[in-house]
């Protein structure tokens, strides 16, 4: 069966007129709910993390400030959401989520998060929306649980995994691979083991082509036992931050490429949502809805 991280909280109201469409994370599985993709059993709501697998990431000084509220105005705007007890604990459970995604991707092939994919929050600060590194905490969780050892994270969301890259500089045990806009935020890149910068207005098919002779070549050269996928949408044309050129179909068979490989190969992956900044709120969630058709569709 499919699982899939979801918290009430996810959906936490921000002030009228943010840039950040929380809505989403209301609609989506509502969307799979109505449709019949998913029922309530798919779902799994997670519970609060061992602190420990977070500082196994991140550092504790960050942590503390985080929880305590205490982050400077700078730092505090670099995240971009107005900061709260509640945001904090919500960024908890998000990487909770994961985790525990993780741990049911081992034994259903597949397992995803309704949120997540916080690929811009470094081991010691938070930016772009992002404060936890869900799925680098994920991947050392199961390190540390003896459950993985060579791990491969697939990055396709518009916008650079910096903080994912700072992460992982010096652990050749956690190969990062990021495509994503090369005009774009972050301006000031890091470096991922694999980075792939595509130009501004890059449309389906040389999308799709680049992806489609990397992912299996890499997989070849790095034969991880673990793929963590982030699946962010604001790939499309109409993402008005994104300032690529493809479409829904061409999202969606991005996705459906990822996880078929992932699937014949027999490599566990954990699917996060990542991005989607679409003005209109349908765009979005389609989107997102079709990566859980996807999973549905190839695994079960």
């Amino acid at each position: 069966m499919l699982k899939i991280a979801f918290h009430p909280i996810y959906f936490l109201p921000l002030p009228k007129g943010h840039r950040f469409p929380m809505e989403k994370y209301e609609l989506v599985p509502q969307q799979l709910l109505h449709e019949g993709t998913c029922t309530q059993e798919n779902f799994f709501e997670p519970v609060f993390p061992n602190e420990s697998d977070i500082l196994a990431v991140h550092d504790k000084n960050y942590v503390e400030a985080l929880k305590n509220q205490t982050l400077s105005y700078r730092e505090a705007r670099s995240i971009g959401l107005p900061l709260s007890k509640k945001l904090v604990e919500r960024e908890f459970l998000i990487t909770s989520g994961t985790i525990k995604a993780a741990e049911y991707a081992l034994q259903h092939g597949i397992a995803m998060n309704i949120a997540g994919g916080t690929h811009h929050a470094y081991s010691n600060q938070g930016e772009g929306f992002c404060m936890f590194n869900d799925q680098a905490v994920a991947a050392k969780w199961l390190q540390k649980e003896n459950l993985a050892k060579k791990i491969l994270i697939v990055d396709l969301d518009v916008h650079q995994g910096n903080g994912t890259a700072e992460i992982f500089q010096n652990d050749p045990s956690v190969f990062t691979f990021s495509m994503h806009g090369k005009n774009n935020y972050p301006f000031k890149k890091e470096k991922s083991d694999l980075d792939i910068e595509l130009e501004n207005n890059t449309g389906d098919e040389e999308y799709l082509k680049i992806l489609k002779e990397t992912l299996p070549r890499l997989i070849e050269e790095q034969t991880p036992d673990f793929i963590f996928y982030l699946s962010g949408v604001d790939i499309l044309a109409t993402d008005k931050l994104g300032k690529l050129g493809c479409t829904q179909a061409g999202c969606k068979e991005r996705d459906r490429f990822v996880l078929q490989t992932c699937h014949d190969l027999r490599i566990p992956v954990e699917v996060s949502m990542g991005g989607g900044y679409s003005p209109h709120i349908k765009n979005i969630v389609e989107a997102h809805a079709n990566t859980f058709r996807q999973a549905q569709e190839i695994y079960f």
